[in-house]
Formats: structure tokens, sequence, C-alpha cells
């Protein structure tokens, strides 16, 4: 307890030094938590579930996926034909409409990409949407059943409702940018909670799907070039590895699917494909910022606490004179380290979990189509650990020169 207490007035007795290493760690967690959130929840993502888990069919030869519509009816029950087959616990279809609010001048602000789809599988099968508290939750609910009731209804992230201008309430026009020809008229019924889904909007399928059909009455009978391929996706849950593998069967072994051919994989291996044009990027996060951040943190606490020891040389010969033993000076000098490491960090990483997650509603750094990334609850965890440990690595060569500081040579120098 004596040395704890000694800890904490040494710190105090040069304030500008201990705030400026603090400041280090602080910068430097950030740099961390970040990095490590984002790679966490894409380890997350792509980690092989055994239960509970979902599947998603495309198009076997072709990226993007274009698959007929017509496939939709059969593949959500998983080609299931007799009354022994699996079937999924709950299905989902995605087909992918990109449009614009002004066509003469297309900017990013101007432009949404929308999730066709039904809207009740919003609550059940969207990633986290499926896993809200109860207060967001039912104000999806609300937006929900009003796009049920409204079939030109459309629900809009906060960012992306405010990127083109728009409130809840507001009618406008989007005009097809891969469905040329293909204007939609929607009403914003709602928008998305903050988070993954801040730049993205969901339409009703019923919708897209009827201005499809109605298409050849205004262009002389002929269909549009998308309506026999605008079912891009379709999402399957299943209870466990042995119904995925045997819905896999049913599915693959179909005639119904040969003209285009599909394949159906876990959520996560099809999640790991898209992410392979961002491979080196997150190779890099995880392989070369991370560990650069660290090494960082070690020397800007190493340079601190040597600076600090060679000033105290003759206050360390002291001690020594009065009993101090030397590994009772080395975890003096580490435990300043250590404790401005982990304090600065453990309050870093909170400031950051509820700034980031309660207060703008993700980190807004887009890969792929993660449009921000939360802090995870053991971030405070992290950043803890990483300001300890970087403490500790960085003050283990000060804390040596420490306790092997020898009296007769500091008074000697001193007389």
């Amino acid at each position: 307890m004596k040395l704890f207490l000694l800890i904490i007035k040494n710190l105090g007795r040069n304030p500008v030094r201990t705030l400026l290493t603090a400041l280090g760690t602080v910068v430097l967690v950030v740099v961390l938590t970040g990095v490590w959130s984002m790679l966490s929840f894409i380890d997350a993502t792509t980690r092989e579930k055994s239960k509970n888990f979902k599947a998603v069919v495309t198009e076997r030869w072709q990226f993007p996926s274009q698959m007929p519509f017509a496939y939709a009816q059969t593949l959500t029950e998983g080609a299931a034909r007799d009354p022994g087959d699996a079937r999924p616990t709950d299905n989902m279809t995605w087909q992918f409409y990109g449009g614009t609010l002004d066509p003469a001048k297309r900017t990013r602000e101007s432009s949404l990409f929308a999730f066709a789809l039904e809207p009740q599988k919003l609550r059940t099968m969207m990633d986290e949407l499926d896993e809200l508290p109860a207060g967001p939750a039912a104000e999806l609910q609300t937006a929900i059943d009003r796009m049920k009731e409204n079939r030109q209804g459309i629900i809009l992230g906060e960012s992306r409702l405010a990127a083109i201008n728009k409130r809840v309430g507001d009618r406008f026009t989007l005009y097809g940018i891969n469905y040329r020809g293909i204007d939609l008229e929607v009403e914003v019924v709602g928008t998305f909670p903050p988070g993954r889904y801040d730049n993205s909007a969901a339409i009703n399928r019923d919708y897209l799907n009827a201005a499809l059909d109605a298409f050849p009455r205004t262009h002389e009978g002929e269909p549009h070039p998308l309506a026999a391929k605008s079912l891009n996706l379709v999402w399957l849950r299943v209870d466990d590895r042995q119904t995925f593998d045997k819905i896999a069967q049913q599915i693959m072994s179909s005639p119904d699917y040969a003209s285009p051919a599909v394949k159906i994989e876990t959520a996560s291996s099809g999640v790991s494909t898209f992410l392979e044009a961002y491979r080196d990027l997150i190779w890099g996060m995880r392989w070369l910022l991370a560990p650069a951040a660290l090494a960082t943190l070690s020397l800007v606490i190493a340079n601190s606490i040597s600076i600090s020891v060679r000033e105290r040389r003759t206050e360390l010969a002291v001690l020594k004179v009065l009993g101090f033993r030397p590994w009772q000076i080395m975890l003096l000098v580490l435990g300043e380290g250590v404790l401005i490491g982990s304090a600065a960090g453990m309050a870093t990483a909170l400031a950051m979990w509820f700034i980031v997650n309660q207060w703008i509603g993700g980190l807004k750094f887009p890969i792929a189509f993660f449009a921000a990334f939360l802090i995870p609850d053991m971030a405070i965890v992290w950043g803890t650990a990483a300001g300890a440990l970087t403490a500790l690595a960085g003050s283990l060569i000060p804390a040596w020169q420490a306790c092997r500081v020898k009296v007769t040579d500091v008074f000697a120098r001193v007389a």
C-alpha cells in the first residue's frame, strides 16, 4: 500500500509529463480500439456457426447474382418437395434497386441503394435488426407496418436520409439506375436504428415487381431487360449444420435451377468471399497498423519513464540508502508506467464505447456492405489491457536501469 501511494505521489510531482504520456496512450488506444472493433466484427461475421445460422443462395457462375424471380417460391422452401424434406425456419429474398433523385446530375448524395424485400423480414432475417432492444424494435416495427400498408413506403438509414435532405413523411421519385426505365415514387415511412444500416434503404419487393410487370404495357410489349433476372439473393435460416447439408443437397440436385445454375453456402462463407476484395486492407489493419500502434505506444511510455529515471537518479539512490530493495525500486518504476497506461487505456475505451455507440451510432468506416461498426463491450478490457501491457513493456528497460543505480556513483557525482 505504501508503495502504491508512493507511485501516486511520484506521478503527481510532474503532472505535465504524466499528462503527455497519458495523451499518447489515449491517441493510440483510440486507434487500437477502432481497428480491433472492426476486425472483431468481421471475424464474428465470417466465423462458421453450428446452430441457428443463415445460408445464402446465389447464381453459381455470375457476380452479381441475377436469378429469375420465379426461383423464389421454391428456393425459400429449400427446394423441399416431399413431406420428409428439410425446410428452413425462415427465409428472405433480396432484389437490389439503385436509384437517384436527380437523373440529370447523379451524385453520391442524390443516389441510394435499396433492398427490395418483404417488409416483415426486416425484423426476423436482417442481422442486428432481429436482436434490437425493445424501444428501437418498436419504432422499426411501426415503420414496417406502414410499409406493409403502403407498398410505396421506404425505410432509410439516418445518414442516407440526411444526405438526400429528406424527412419521415416526405415523398420523392427514385429514377432507376440499374433498372433503367423503372422509376419509383416512394414515401419515407421510417428510419433504421443508428449503426450498421445508416446508409441503407429498404423498399417493398411487391412494388418493384409490380413496376416490372407493368413495364411492357408502356414499351410496346417488350419486357424490361432485368425482368427475368431480378432476384439477387435468397437467405435461409436453418437450425443446424445437418439441416443445412440436407437443404443444400435438395437445392443442388433439383432440376428446377438449371438455367441459370445456383449455389448455396453458409452466410459466413458468402461474406468471406465478398470480403476478398478487401483482403489486403484487412490484413494491413491486423498485422501492420495494430502492431505499429502497440510498438509506438511502448516507445512513448519508455521514453517518458526513461527521462523520469534519469532525472531521479539521486532520489533512487536515496531510496536504496533508506533500505529499498532493487526489486522494490523496479516495482516502483513499473507501477508508474502501468498505472498511467491502464488508467488512460480504460478511460479512453469507456469514452469511445459511449461516444461511438450511444452518441454517433457507430464508426463510419464503410467496408463492403458494412457501413458502420459498433464498439463491443470487450473493448473496455482491450483498452485497459493494451495500455497496461504496452506500458509494462515500455517500462522494463527504464525499471531495470533504475534498480541498477549505484549509490556510490550517484553521490560521487554530487560531491
